[in-house]
C-alpha cells in the first residue's frame, strides 16, 4: 500500500534540523512527522480548529518500524487513518513514503479518547466514529510485507 491510498496524508520537507550525525532523519524525528499529520487529520475530523488543547485525546502507544532512511531535502509522504474504533480508544496505522515511493516507515499509534477536565477516558462519539467511516469509505489498512 503506497502512503498516497491512506484517507489522509502531508508532505512533509525534511530540513537540516531533522538530520543526525549519520546523515538522515533521526528516528525521533520520525514521531514529530506521524505526529503532525496525526494532529492535522484528528482536527478536521473533530471540528477543532481553535486550539490544541481542544482536541480531547491522549496518545497511549506508539510503535515505528524502520523500512529505509530519508534524507536532506526529500519530500516525504506522511499518512495516516484509523484503522480500529474501540470503546475509548482507536488505532491510527501510519506511513511514510520518500519522494521515490518507497517505505520509509510504518506504524501505529493508539489514541484514547480524553475529558481533561474530569481526568479521565471517554467514550468515543458516535459522530466521530460516523464521520470517520464516511471520510475513509471502504479503507482498510494493510501492513507492509
Amino acid at each position: 500500500m503506497k502512503a498516497s491510498e491512506f484517507p489522509f496524508h502531508i508532505q512533509q520537507e525534511v530540513v537540516f534540523r531533522d538530520i543526525d550525525v549519520m546523515g538522515h532523519v533521526n528516528n525521533a524525528v520520525f514521531v514529530t512527522y506521524l505526529e503532525t499529520a496525526r494532529t492535522k487529520y484528528l482536527m478536521h475530523f473533530m471540528d477543532v480548529d481553535e486550539t490544541l488543547t481542544a482536541l480531547p485525546v491522549i496518545l497511549g502507544k506508539i510503535e515505528c518500524t524502520f523500512h529505509a532512511p530519508a534524507h536532506f531535502g526529500e519530500i516525504l509522504t506522511v499518512a495516516t487513518g484509523i484503522s480500529r474504533f474501540g470503546n475509548k480508544s482507536f488505532d491510527m496505522a501510519h506511513q511514510i513514503d520518500g519522494q521515490d515511493g518507497r517505505l520509509v516507515l510504518s506504524g501505529k499509534t493508539i489514541m484514547i479518547m480524553y475529558d481533561y477536565d474530569q481526568g479521565q477516558s471517554i467514550l468515543i462519539p458516535d459522530t466521530f466514529k460516523q464521520q470517520v467511516n464516511q471520510r475513509q469509505g471502504n479503507w482498510r489498512y494493510a501492513a507492509p510485507d
